[in-house]
């Protein structure tokens, strides 16, 4: 058998470590298509979190607020336009009127064509 030296094993450790941040940022308009309350509000949780759901780039995405920070939902109206930027599991969303919401990515689901 070979014998494989430690610096090969630190090289590829080092670029499966850094591959998933090399990818690029997912940028784009789409359609906000729901948006639902999600968890209770609690003393830990001082806000109530929301789902957020949108297409982009051929997936359907699934994002949830951040419970310890406000989201006023009424900013954020079904089926309207927004704007998205996805790096990696985080999603910035913002609205055509300026109103931004951070968001972690929950789900992801390939879309079928018909």
């Amino acid at each position: 058998m070979h014998k494989v030296s430690k610096a090969t094993i630190l090289t590829i450790a080092c670029i499966a470590i850094a591959a998933p941040a090399l990818a690029s940022k997912i940028e784009g308009s789409t359609i906000l298509k729901d948006s639902q309350p999600t968890g209770t509000i609690d003393k830990e949780h001082k806000h109530q979190a929301y789902d957020l759901f949108f297409q982009a780039e051929g997936r359907q995405y699934t994002c949830r607020t951040d419970p310890n920070k406000s989201m006023n939902a009424t900013d954020f109206v079904v089926g309207s336009d927004i704007k998205y930027q996805i790096d990696g599991t985080k999603v910035k969303i913002k609205t055509p009127q300026g109103k931004q919401v951070g968001c972690k990515v929950v789900r992801v689901e390939n879309v079928s064509t018909p």
